[in-house]
């Protein structure tokens, strides 16, 4: 059996022509949107820093292995999962995970969304200094 064949992928086109394309999966039967995934360790945080500083997010639990990091956070009632992986770069998903309901999941695409766009910001200021 290709286990290929039980992975789904999608991506949401931009709007703006100029961002990034954000890349959701729901292969773990909840929707996870893959923020970067060839990054490093500074990414992740720079990543954290935008959720906490522009959303006012607090990360109530951390889970920190020698390969991931998850880090736990409520975001309009959701608790979501702020996750890197040295293999598989970094993403979000409902702390649910099979079990979470449809607005936890909408609550993922919502938070991608934004940092699609922030993250977008952050690398074109990087790029003109």
């Amino acid at each position: 059996m290709n286990t290929n064949q039980n992975l789904s992928y999608f991506s949401i086109k931009p709007q703006n022509p100029n961002t990034m394309s954000l890349t959701l999966r729901t292969d773990f039967g909840c929707t996870e949107a893959v923020i970067d995934d060839d990054c490093g360790l500074k990414r992740f945080y720079e990543v954290a820093n935008i959720l906490a500083d522009d959303l006012d997010i607090n990360f109530n639990q951390k889970t920190d292995d020698f390969d991931s990091l998850m880090w736990d956070f409520a975001f309009k009632g959701h608790v979501l999962t702020l996750h890197y992986n040295i293999y598989t770069g970094i993403s979000i998903y409902p702390r649910k995970f099979r079990e979470a309901p449809r607005k936890d999941n909408e609550a993922v695409v919502e938070v991608a969304r934004f940092l699609e766009g922030k993250l977008m910001i952050h690398t074109a200021n990087r790029l003109a200094s």
